[in-house]
């Protein structure tokens, strides 16, 4: 391919040229038509795109900050022993529900978390 010779240019007739600079403007007013429709129906989106944006942010900030939960958590167990032994017995069962499930089962059921489309970048 590098030892291509290059195409020689072909002037195009002057009433082709003018045709083919109506058909531009043509398209380029129409795309400029659509992008100010489209920015009008995505006008109703957008407190929604706003609320993804604020959560984005959020999850960014908290991937910085990664000891604040941490904190938390460790303030929250000081502050309610019980609760965290209820949340602790609470994991237990929940592991050894998930320990008497059938491997086939489990197996399905790990498939399907896997094949989850993933939202969260």
């Amino acid at each position: 391919m590098a030892d291509a010779t290059p195409l020689p240019k072909v002037e195009a007739p002057l009433g082709l040229r003018a045709h083919l600079a109506a058909r531009r403007a043509q398209l380029l007013q129409r795309s400029a038509e659509l992008r100010e429709r489209l920015a009008l129906h995505a006008a109703g989106l957008q407190p929604a795109f706003s609320a993804v944006d604020t959560l984005r942010g959020g999850w960014r900030w908290l991937r910085r900050h990664p000891w604040l939960p941490l904190a938390l958590g460790v303030w929250w167990m000081a502050r309610r022993p019980r609760r965290v032994g209820a949340l602790a017995m609470l994991a237990w069962r929940a592991w050894r529900s998930w320990q008497r499930l059938p491997p086939r089962w489990r197996r399905r059921l790990i498939d399907r978390i896997k094949s989850a489309p993933t939202t969260i970048r």
